[in-house]
């Protein structure tokens, strides 16, 4: 799906993750595909529980029972991380790939100072000494605008604010400077201005150092200010993939469409918001054709027999869909 001619730094080839519970087999990552290229910014944007978080900790290798990533290949610089042991997996996270949590509050460990939990990663993938790798933790801390870094490092958690901890966070994703960060919804929970900063903070952090970003997000307006290209996701698959102007300008698949129609701008302050009927289907049992069929205003009988697949009508745009609004 890379739009460039070079060799994408991380793909996903027909990814699947499935969750075999009491109730059924939800099926969380159904068939992905997905290119990012060296120095760009992807997002993956859905609505809550479509499968992007999901999507993100398989490419980690980090899905727990009574999760298994049952179909696909993750190539990291053309090295499929499904074939390497736990060992070389843990070696390649924080040094190659490295994810910045939703909740910083939950990832932090609340017993140990901020200091030596960025310390730890530092030590864990390069051969410093402790002196020399508390002064990179310093110089990380001062990179994500935290004043005072060199007292701030011996501070504990909840000494720290919320959006404080995401730059600590981010502080730690990056001290060994990972060729991909995935950023699972970095702003959630944070005040808009905070967000705003955070944003800031990992576009000027993506340039200074050349890292690609996997952003994850269901918030279009970040998309639009941040990000290269986006795949959108429903029901655990992809359904259109494009540069970011693309999927505004030209939506192909109803529910992108659908989306970018939902979003309020100055002309619909006196106007109801327009909707998308309907539910998403369960994952557990997903219709055999479209799993947006039932939602659909172009929905034909065809679209419920056999589900579409990711295909490249124009170039650099994907749509998973029989009757694209071309």
């Amino acid at each position: 799906m890379s739009a460039r001619s070079t060799a994408p730094l991380l793909s996903l080839r027909n990814l699947s993750t499935f969750f075999y519970t009491y109730r059924g087999v939800v099926h969380a990552v159904n068939g992905v595909n997905l290119d990012i290229n060296h120095g760009e910014v992807v997002g993956l944007v859905g609505e809550t529980g479509c499968g992007k978080t999901c999507t993100a900790l398989s490419s980690m290798r980090l899905i727990k029972e009574p999760g298994r990533i049952v179909t696909g290949e993750i190539l990291l610089e053309g090295k499929d991380l499904l074939k390497v042991d736990e060992k070389e997996m843990r070696n390649l996270r924080g040094s190659k790939i490295a994810m910045i949590f939703q909740n910083p509050t939950a990832a932090l460990n609340p017993v140990f100072n901020v200091g030596d939990q960025i310390v730890e990663m530092i030590m864990l993938h390069k051969n410093l000494t402790e002196v020399k790798a508390k002064e990179e933790a310093e110089g990380w801390i001062k990179a994500t605008g935290i004043p005072s870094p060199h007292e701030r490092l011996s501070h504990y958690p909840h000494e720290f604010s919320v959006g404080m901890r995401q730059r600590i966070m981010i502080a730690i994703a990056l001290s060994c400077r990972p060729s991909l960060l995935i950023a699972d919804e970095p702003t959630t929970g944070l005040d808009v201005t905070t967000q705003a900063q955070i944003l800031d903070l990992l576009v000027k952090l993506k340039g200074e150092y050349g890292m690609s970003i996997l952003y994850i997000t269901h918030n279009l307006g970040v998309v639009a200010q941040i990000c290269d290209r986006v795949g959108v996701m429903y029901a655990g698959n992809i359904v259109e993939f494009a540069d970011v102007r693309t999927i505004f300008k030209q939506p192909w698949h109803p529910y992108t469409e659908g989306l970018i129609k939902a979003l309020p701008t100055r002309f619909t302050v006196e106007q109801d918001l327009v909707e998308i009927p309907g539910t998403v289907p369960s994952l557990i049992d997903l219709p055999e054709g479209c799993p947006f069929s039932d939602r659909c205003y172009r929905v034909r009988e065809d679209c419920k027999i056999k589900r579409p697949i990711l295909t490249q009508l124009e170039p650099g745009h994907f749509v998973s869909c029989y009757y694209p609004a071309r």
